[in-house]
């Protein structure tokens, strides 16, 4: 019988180390917070070479794993931090770029998404998450604010909104959603020339959003949120038309 084309893979050096941090996290030996042994003692304690406890470091690293350290000594070792949303975004955002992955696709997988995010958030009771969302919503108010700080706060807001439905998955998922597109979409409002114009209709979408939300109308929150994402989607397919 041919063997699957994951048996037939050959193992890569790093391997045992990044399955060895897997196990560990599973079972509990390793936990967010916790420091990594120096370069040295990884390769003495794995038996692989230096060079191979780097590439699993930068994997480890780019995955939302670990946090290197530029430190020297005994505090020179990576510290696990589980950020998920980090290696996904970024994974995405590279594959979004390379067209494999349409952004016509991301769009809609977003919008599936955050209306349910929406939807399930509106019949919560979270005082806290919608001091936070106000927050963020009052700050994109500010008359004198850049397109820089306003895509920043809008993305945070979008994040602040999704988790208010209290899906640790979904938050994750949309969050790299969200951030495999920001380039895309901060570019092309730029092109358009408008940005008053856009800037004004960004806040009107975003103060009926938070409304709806606030007042425990689901469904008026996941059409809301299903039209803002369509619009924002449309402004970008304009501007580079």
């Amino acid at each position: 019988m041919a063997e699957s084309a994951a048996e037939s893979s050959p193992k890569r050096t790093y391997d045992v180390l990044l399955d060895d941090v897997e196990a560990g996290l599973r079972s509990g030996r390793f936990k967010a917070g916790d420091q990594l042994p120096g370069e040295r003692i990884l390769a003495e304690n794995y038996g692989i070479s230096r060079a191979s406890v780097r590439e699993a470091m930068r994997l480890l690293d780019a995955m939302g794993i670990l946090r290197s350290s530029n430190k020297s000594g005994p505090k020179s070792g990576a510290v696990i931090v589980s950020e998920p949303s980090a290696g996904l975004s970024s994974t995405l955002r590279l594959h979004v770029a390379s067209s494999r992955l349409p952004v016509e696709d991301i769009v809609e997988a977003r919008i599936l998404l955050e209306t349910w995010a929406a939807r399930t958030a509106a019949e919560k009771d979270n005082p806290e998450g919608i001091e936070r969302a106000r927050e963020l919503l009052l700050a994109m108010d500010a008359p004198d604010i850049d397109p820089e700080t306003f895509h920043a706060l809008d993305a945070q807001f979008h994040l602040a909104l999704s988790a208010l439905a209290g899906n640790a998955v979904i938050e994750t998922i949309m969050d790299s959603l969200s951030g495999s597109i920001r380039g895309y979409i901060k570019d092309a409002l730029a092109a358009l020339g408008q940005w008053p114009v856009v800037l004004a209709e960004l806040r009107a979408h975003h103060h009926a959003i938070f409304n709806a939300v606030e007042a425990r109308n689901a469904d008026l929150a996941a059409d809301l949120l299903r039209r803002h994402v369509g619009w924002l989607h449309e402004q970008t397919a304009r501007a580079r038309s």
